[in-house]
């Protein structure tokens, strides 16, 4: 009986947790508001400082679904026009035990919404004494980006995560979008150019994670705001491991070696 009634009220009051987490984005929003009245600014449209230079800025992110779970990769560097801000920062954030997620934009805002999301989770898990599905978990952040539409906010997240394998990428303006393969950020075309001809179904974990670091590979070679290193988390029903990071030029020293062989297969077939 006690857990018909905790199962029910679960249920019934999933609708009211929502809201309360929503009005509290608009709160964050009224506020900020408020801020710039109070500082002068003018009411109809905010106005910002304008910067010496452009702060033009870059990434390559990607995550992709198959047999053995949800697989993502990203470069390591944070770029601020020509300037190589950090050549190994970590652009996927772990959520809780079994979601992850690759962010590109602003490095601060994205650390600061997977905080909020984080503890919203972990308060949700808390309550009702299960994780929140990563369906529900992309819903809820789409919901709270969604009165910064319009602001300097910069948020894209591609949100992996397993309650059966799911991914889900999730913008600053609210928008919300289903798939098995996403590519975020400024290599995204070149790392889509690797992952559309490899990325199948029935691949192994170990011919995933191939893919994966190819495709940042392939995209850090003609990004010059992407670069360094690259990181790969696989997320399964387990919950997510990291595996090594690695240097890029160890993937260029492997095609080297590959162009190599080819070749010399080549010769020795024409020879023969």
């Amino acid at each position: 009986r006690h857990q018909k009634k905790k199962s029910l009220l679960t249920k019934n009051d999933f609708g009211h947790y929502f809201r309360k987490v929503v009005i509290f984005s608009w709160a964050l929003t009224a506020a900020s508001c408020s801020v710039e009245q109070h500082c002068g600014q003018s009411d109809s449209k905010p106005t910002s400082v304008p910067l010496p230079f452009p702060m033009a800025h870059g990434t390559t992110t990607l995550a992709f679904m198959f047999q053995g779970g949800v697989l993502a990769a990203a470069d390591t560097r944070s770029s601020c026009s020509g300037l190589v801000a950090c050549p190994a920062s970590q652009k996927i954030l772990p959520i809780h035990s079994h979601l992850v997620g690759t962010t590109s934009g602003t490095s601060a805002d994205c650390a600061l919404w997977k905080r909020i999301l984080s503890r919203e989770l972990r308060l949700y898990q808390l309550r009702y004494g299960r994780r929140l599905s990563t369906r529900g978990a992309a819903k809820l952040l789409s919901h709270m980006l969604h009165p910064f539409k319009g602001t300097e906010l910069c948020v894209a997240a591609t949100l992996c995560g397993f309650s059966g394998p799911s991914l889900f990428y999730v913008c600053s303006d609210g928008t919300r979008l289903e798939g098995s393969l996403f590519s975020v950020g400024s290599g995204s075309p070149y790392a889509y150019s690797i992952l559309d001809q490899g990325v199948r179904w029935g691949l192994t974990v170990e011919e995933a994670t191939s893919i994966a670091r190819e495709a940042v590979y392939r995209a850090t070679h003609r990004d010059a705001y992407s670069g360094n290193f690259v990181d790969v988390y696989h997320v399964t029903s387990k919950g997510w491991t990291r595996r090594t990071r690695e240097d890029l030029k160890e993937e260029y020293y492997r095609e080297k070696e590959k162009r190599r062989l080819e070749r010399e297969t080549r010769g020795t077939a024409l020879s023969g």
